[in-house]
């Protein structure tokens, strides 16, 4: 196997495709995803996963920065208005906030990736939540990668319980917040 012959060459290209794939939004990430655990195994496939992940999603970020204002405006006005506002109101836990959107599937990363620096996400909050927050579904998906001949559909990786323990997670995340939030208006 090529794999096997030229590890390095082959690491190389599975993390440049990878983080190139991430940084302009080209879908299939998640199958990259699954072949990392199929082909490095649990552990390895989630380090690489995390780090092509936090790489392409950080080069997203500042490409966003530089020329994606008028794009995401365009495509989802809606939405920014939305996620403003409540970044706005979220701004003393900005972290929990972005920790818990990563974790859960409320908002598709995509849409994180561009809108965080139109919004005025600082950088190491975004970092920090991506390397973090990816963790969890990144282990769901690689170690799916382990069974890849099983699996019939990308349904298969988020059933109602994988799921659940997603939002659980993102809940615990945010629960810090709302706490104080709470306090703050009794």
């Amino acid at each position: 196997m090529y794999a096997e012959v030229y590890p390095t060459k082959f690491i190389l290209g599975y993390c440049s495709t990878y983080i190139f794939m991430q940084t302009f939004m080209i879908p299939g990430t998640i199958f990259m995803s699954l072949l990392a655990g199929a082909l490095f195994g649990v552990f390895r496939g989630l380090l690489l996963v995390v780090f092509n992940a936090t790489a392409g999603a950080s080069s997203c970020y500042f490409l966003s920065k530089l020329i994606g204002r008028p794009i995401v405006n365009w495509m989802w006005p809606e939405k920014l208005r939305f996620f403003q506002a409540e970044i706005v109101k979220r701004r003393d836990k900005l972290l929990n906030y972005m920790l818990f959107l990563r974790i859960t599937p409320t908002l598709p990363n995509l849409f994180i990736n561009l809108a965080s620096p139109i919004v005025d996400i600082p950088f190491h909050i975004f970092f920090l939540a991506t390397v973090i927050g990816l963790i969890p579904a990144a282990y769901i998906t690689v170690k799916a990668g382990l069974t890849l001949g099983e699996l019939k559909s990308v349904k298969d990786l988020y059933d109602f319980k994988t799921l659940s323990v997603l939002f659980l997670i993102g809940t615990l995340i945010i629960l810090p917040t709302i706490l104080k939030r709470k306090r703050i208006y009794e």
